[in-house]
């Protein structure tokens, strides 16, 4: 995932089998992003949640490595 000024710009790999908004936005802390993307992604290797953080617009493994929580978006898997 790229971010533009803007734009978030998403390159798909594959086909989606499901996709959804995060409604209310819960926020979510580094420790809890786990249990989150076992509950909404079918597979731990497949899919992505987006996440609003105090920095940017990132998707989960980006959160995770930059040690940061924020808001959920939507997810796709």
């Amino acid at each position: 995932m790229t971010w533009r000024p803007g734009k978030i710009v998403v390159e798909l790999k594959g086909r989606l089998n499901k996709c959804g908004v995060i409604s209310p936005r819960f926020d979510v802390g580094v420790k809890e992003i786990e249990g989150w993307t076992a509950r909404l992604l079918p597979s731990r290797q497949f899919g992505y949640i987006v996440l609003t953080t105090s920095a940017e617009i990132m998707d989960h493994e980006e959160a995770r490595r930059k040690n940061v929580g924020g808001k959920m978006l939507k997810y796709c898997g």
